[in-house]
């Protein structure tokens, strides 16, 4: 058996890595922002479904591809396309991905740095830097929904709101338990390969799912009751972050079992299927509100006469 300090100290390396790992390592990951974009898309009206291809296909950027479930993954790339270069990138959008509410004092004006201002004149996808989730979105949206915003700018606004509006919903990038959004968190679950507790959220969970995005993303429809559309297609991403923190603290958090006595916790099967259940709920809630958003962005403009 190792001596109890070493035990220790792997914790304390664990944890400072992890501490200092931007909770959105992986986001929903490439499947599940694919999944949910794909049920936007069959919820999104004609005329918007057209117009949003339509930007799209004008896309050059080779980080994704240009259709809506590939330039979903877009804003995650775009990120770390430089995370070992210069990090202009990196640093600059990284906190967009999400807003990390503290489980013991919930404070979303804290979370998202007072709610700063975007500077007059200056695009959304120029900053500012230091943002939560809940202001890019909004931001966003006002970028996607102005026509007089230019063709790069709106195609930019737009892949990012295929992305944010997934982020939102996934719990741990609006909950924090002072582990870097379940980051810090290591679990065992029997036969997944998730480490910690963020993981298996991004990846583990969705992958439960099915392996085919546009089947998951058919059947989750499938699923979605008229009265549940019509509930969840209204808000703005502040309502929609705090309804992602109550999942994550009182699922996420407030059903995992104690931790083991190397600070991990065995994570039963029982635990694993309510939150694969949560995972899809929240997916279908998250493709439901991006239809949402992009119907009421593009579908309301002015007509030229």
């Amino acid at each position: 058996m190792e001596p109890t300090w070493l035990l220790r100290f792997g914790f304390v390396v664990l944890f400072l890595v992890f501490a200092f790992t931007p909770s959105s390592v992986l986001a929903w990951g490439g499947e599940g922002h694919a999944i949910i974009a794909l049920i936007a898309d069959q919820l999104l009206d004609a005329e918007v479904r057209a117009k949003v291809a339509g930007i799209l296909s004008a896309d050059t950027d080779d980080l994704a591809g240009h259709d809506i479930a590939s330039a979903s993954m877009w804003a995650d790339r775009y990120r770390d396309s430089d995370r070992h270069g210069s990090q202009e990138r990196f640093r600059g959008t990284r906190e967009w991905h999400f807003v990390d509410i503290e489980i013991e004092d919930p404070d979303l004006a804290r979370a998202c740095f007072g709610y700063p201002p975007l500077p007059a004149g200056l695009p959304a996808s120029r900053g500012p830097a230091h943002a939560c989730i809940v202001d890019k979105i909004n931001q966003f949206v006002v970028g996607l929904s102005d026509p007089a915003t230019n063709a790069e700018e709106r195609l930019i606004a737009l892949k990012f709101l295929l992305h944010l509006v997934g982020d939102v919903h996934q719990p741990l990038h609006a909950a924090d338990d002072h582990d870097a959004g379940g980051n810090a968190k290591r679990i065992s679950a029997g036969g997944l390969g998730a480490e910690n507790l963020h993981q298996l959220w991004d990846v583990e969970l969705v992958e439960q799912l099915g392996s085919d995005p546009q089947r998951v993303a058919s059947d989750l429809i499938g699923r979605i009751f008229d009265e549940e559309r019509q509930e969840w297609s209204q808000g703005v991403a502040a309502d929609w972050a705090m309804e992602s923190f109550e999942v994550a603290r009182n699922h996420i958090y407030g059903r995992l079992p104690p931790p083991g006595t190397d600070r991990a916790y065995a994570l039963l099967p029982a635990y694993v299927g309510q939150e694969t259940r949560d995972a899809a709920r929240q997916m279908s809630k998250a493709g439901v509100r991006l239809a949402f958003v992009l119907n009421s962005a593009l579908g309301r403009e002015p007509k030229n006469h």
